[in-house]
């Protein structure tokens, strides 16, 4: 593969990065607490469990 290419394909490869985790929103925030009360509670991390009781519930 030529170098060029293969440049050009890891910087679109950072570029989807970014966009993906643009779009997930800041922990503690509404929107966030909003889509962790529709996730299954039993896909919940402990570090969600505990961020949702601090910023959804304790506020």
């Amino acid at each position: 593969m030529p170098k060029a290419k293969k440049i050009v394909l890891m910087g679109l490869a950072g570029l989807l990065v970014l966009l993906v985790t643009g779009c997930a929103p800041e922990v503690g925030s509404e929107e966030w607490c909003l889509a962790m009360k529709e996730k299954p509670k039993g896909d919940w991390t402990a570090n969600e469990a505990a961020d949702f009781a601090q910023h959804c519930i304790l506020k």
